[in-house]
C-alpha cells in the first residue's frame, strides 16, 4: 500500500482545478458526441475558453461528419533552440454514447488543460503542442473520421517533425485494494495486482521514447508507474488516439490507468465525476508535467 501523501497548497489548488474541469465536462455538459452536438460543441467551447484564459491562441481545424461541425482544438508553446521538433500531448474530449465520460476522458482533458497552464510559464527547447481531439469513440474509432486520424494525416502532409505524441487516456481511477487490477492474457505475472499505478504503453517502434518519458517521470515523481511495449493487437493497447500517429509513422504512447482492466464504470452511465480519485490524478498530472518538461528541454532522443 502506498504511504499517505500530504498535499501542499499548490497541489490542493491543482486538485481543485482538475475536479472543476471534470465536473464541468462530465457533470454540467455530460455525454458529448455528434449525436448530442450541442454538448459536443459546449465541451469544445469550454476547452477553448480555458486555453484563451491561459494566454494561448487556439487553432480550430474543423471538418464535418453527418452535417455536424467537428473541431480538433490546438495550442502551441513555442520552442527555442529545437523549435522544429514537436512534443505533442493530446486527449479526446468526446464520449461514448450513453456515458458522461468522467474518467473516459474528462480525466485526460483535465490533465491536458493543467499541463498547458503549467507550460505557459516554461521555456522549452522543443515546441510543445497540446491538442484536444474530437470523435475518438465509436463509431469513429479507427475510421478516417476520427479526429486524431484527421489530425495525424494533416501533420504528415505538412511534414511536422513530431518526435513523440502522448495520448492522455482515462487516467483518473486508482485503488490500493488487492486484486483491483486485471490484465490481458500473459501480462498478469509481471505486473502488480493493485490498481494504484499509472501506465505508459507503446508499440515496439516507440519503446525507446516511452522509456525516456518513463525515466523522466520516475526521476521527478514517486507515484507508481508501470510500462509496456508490446503488440498493437493486444486488447486495449491501441485503443486511443496514439494509434492514429502510429499509422502515420510517428512515435506515440498512451498514458492510462488501464481503463476497463480496472475501472468497472468504463463506458457506462455511472462514469461520473464522483468516481475519480483526485489526489492521485493530481500527483499523476504533476509527474507528467515534470517528465514532459524534461523532454521538452533535452529532447526525446
Amino acid at each position: 500500500m502506498q504511504p499517505r501523501h500530504i498535499m501542499g497548497d499548490e497541489e490542493q489548488a491543482l486538485a481543485q482545478r482538475l475536479r472543476t474541469h471534470v465536473e464541468q465536462l462530465a457533470g454540467e455538459i455530460g455525454e458529448r458526441n455528434i449525436f448530442r452536438p450541442r454538448a459536443l460543441h459546449a465541451a469544445a467551447s469550454y476547452i477553448e475558453r480555458q486555453w484563451e484564459q491561459q494566454g494561448y491562441a487556439v487553432e480550430r481545424p474543423a471538418y464535418e461528419v453527418s452535417g455536424v461541425r467537428c473541431l480538433n482544438l490546438e495550442i502551441t508553446r513555442g520552442g527555442g533552440a529545437r523549435e522544429r521538433e514537436i512534443l505533442l500531448i493530446g486527449a479526446h474530449y468526446d464520449t461514448v454514447v450513453g456515458s458522461p465520460g468522467a474518467n473516459d476522458n474528462a480525466s485526460g482533458v483535465s490533465a491536458l488543460l493543467e499541463l498547458s497552464r503549467l507550460f505557459a510559464g516554461a521555456e522549452p527547447a522543443l515546441t510543445v503542442r497540446f491538442v484536444a481531439f474530437v470523435n475518438e469513440e465509436a463509431p469513429f474509432f479507427t475510421s478516417r473520421q476520427q479526429g486524431s486520424m484527421v489530425y495525424a494525416e494533416a501533420a504528415r502532409r505538412r511534414g511536422d517533425d513530431i518526435r513523440l505524441m502522448a495520448s492522455l487516456e482515462t487516467i483518473g481511477w486508482y485503488s490500493d485494494k488487492p486484486g483491483s487490477q486485471s490484465y490481458p492474457p500473459l501480462f498478469k505475472p509481471f505486473y502488480p495486482d493493485r490498481a494504484n499505478f499509472v501506465g505508459i504503453v507503446s508499440n515496439f517502434r516507440s519503446r525507446a521514447a516511452m522509456r525516456r518519458l518513463a525515466a523522466a517521470f520516475r526521476a521527478n515523481s514517486d507515484f507508481p508507474l508501470e510500462t509496456a511495449a508490446t503488440f498493437p493487437f493486444v486488447p486495449g493497447v491501441s485503443w486511443s488516439d496514439h494509434r492514429s500517429f502510429w499509422r502515420q509513422g510517428y512515435r506515440a504512447v498512451m498514458v492510462t490507468d488501464t481503463a476497463f482492466y480496472r475501472y468497472r464504470h468504463y463506458h457506462a452511465p455511472a462514469d461520473t465525476p464522483d468516481k475519480l480519485a483526485y489526489p492521485q490524478l493530481t500527483r499523476v498530472t504533476r509527474g507528467l508535467y515534470a517528465a514532459f518538461s524534461e523532454l521538452a528541454r533535452a529532447g526525446v532522443d
